[in-house]
């Protein structure tokens, strides 16, 4: 199938040409008619097969033959929310490319900045708004934005979106949208709270699901290095020495470790910055853009990045601690490997993190390849770190922890 088969306007062809696509991918080609045909839908499919042209496309191809969008001004037609600030601000780069040669216009609105711009872009007028859930409610409270000429709704990165406790968000934003509208969900995964929450707030939908049993990437090279805990940044530095070359990311757990990586990598002459919760707005985004110019070739993160990081290019992933979540390790991974690429992931497992990567194999359905010919072999015989030990001490230090983790969220 060609995307001239789909219907869309001479205007979105022409950018889809520019851009050298040769056809839709499978999940386009699914959604676009169905969203055409103005159904509810449920589509799951994984990272990185196109789900975000999935819905731009249509919802721009909607407007271009709806000429009342011209007659009434500039109206939010369209609401899209996603749950982290990079992937919101992906996908306003993305309907801005598409959009292009038409006159719809498309801004993006997120917490961790001043309002004044964001509420002055919401005054010139709109028509695609790009949100994440808090930043939007606390601008509709204030009466700065009017939701009743609202077409679409689009919730993208479901999944993450109720891992990070946006559902009660998500179901308030839809009771302030117009019961005509069209909804349609989308998820790299599909987890019963998910689909819980669809039957909430779809009527009669289309389901979608293109994720096969085996939930990787087939043109991501993965491999598993048994590592201890104090070996891991010294095998991280032999394999950017050795082996691995280009444009990277590297995940950690925590913005400690995210720290005293870049430092580590800086002093030994990497072209190094990081991406934490700590940082602003601006500096992240400042990461993102030194990482896609060429400034830098090494991006540090913590699973705030995972799923908001879309970089053409982008030649390998460093799991240097593993996530205890089996979800987010496809997440990390699908960074790589983009749009038909060849990308290679590089896990290093501790005595702590054996038992993620036994979830993480149950979760895929996939054994990965163990790499033993390293400098830095875990003693097969080597137990977990015991950090605290039971008792009075233990139960206070479990209540300090707990009262950092209210003032402060470590992600």
């Amino acid at each position: 199938m060609h995307f001239i088969e789909l219907g869309l306007n001479n205007l979105l062809l022409k950018v889809v040409s520019e851009l050298n696509f040769k056809a839709p991918t499978p999940i386009q080609e699914r959604v676009i008619p169905l969203m055409l045909q103005n159904k509810d839908i449920i589509a799951s499919a994984e990272t990185g097969s196109g789900k975000t042209g999935a819905f731009v496309l249509p919802i721009l191809e909607g407007m271009l033959r709806d000429k009342m969008v011209v007659k009434k001004g500039k109206k939010i037609r369209a609401l899209i929310i996603s749950p982290t600030r990079e992937l919101a601000v992906q996908i306003n780069d993305q309907i801005k490319l598409f959009a292009q040669y038409t006159n719809i216009t498309s801004s993006v609105i997120y917490g961790g900045v001043q309002m004044d711009y964001q509420v002055n872009e919401l005054k010139k007028g709109i028509d695609i708004l790009v949100a994440t859930p808090g930043r939007l409610l606390d601008l509709f409270k204030q009466e700065k934005i009017n939701f009743d000429w609202v077409d679409n709704f689009i919730i993208d990165e479901a999944d993450l979106m109720l891992d990070m406790g946006f559902i009660d968000d998500v179901q308030k934003i839809e009771t302030l949208l117009p019961e005509s509208k069209q909804t349609a969900l989308f998820s790299a995964t599909m987890p019963m709270k998910v689909e819980g929450l669809a039957k909430t707030i779809l009527k009669d939908p289309e389901i979608i699901s293109l994720v096969s049993r085996n939930r990787t990437v087939k043109n991501i090279n993965q491999l598993m290095y048994y590592v201890s805990k104090a070996n891991k940044i010294e095998l991280c530095l032999h394999l950017l020495r050795n082996s691995i070359e280009g444009n990277i990311i590297i995940f950690r757990r925590t913005i400690f470790g995210v720290i005293k990586l870049e430092e580590t990598l800086l002093k030994n002459n990497y072209k190094a910055a990081s991406i934490h919760g700590d940082k602003t707005q601006a500096k992240r985004q400042e990461a993102l853009n030194q990482l896609k110019s060429g400034e830098i070739n090494i991006l540090i993160a913590t699973d705030v990045a995972s799923r908001g990081i879309d970089v053409e290019n982008l030649d390998a992933v460093i799991n240097f601690d593993l996530p205890n979540v089996p979800e987010t390790y496809v997440h990390r991974i699908g960074r790589t490997g983009r749009a038909g690429e060849v990308g290679t992931t590089h896990s290093f497992c501790g005595a702590d993190e054996r038992d993620y990567v036994l979830a993480i194999q149950k979760y895929t359905h996939f054994e990965v390849p163990v790499v033993e010919d390293h400098p830095f072999p875990m003693d097969p015989n080597e137990k977990p770190q015991v950090h605290r030990k039971k008792g009075s001490k233990y139960k206070k230090g479990r209540k300090s922890e707990a009262s950092k983790k209210k003032k402060k969220r470590w992600y």
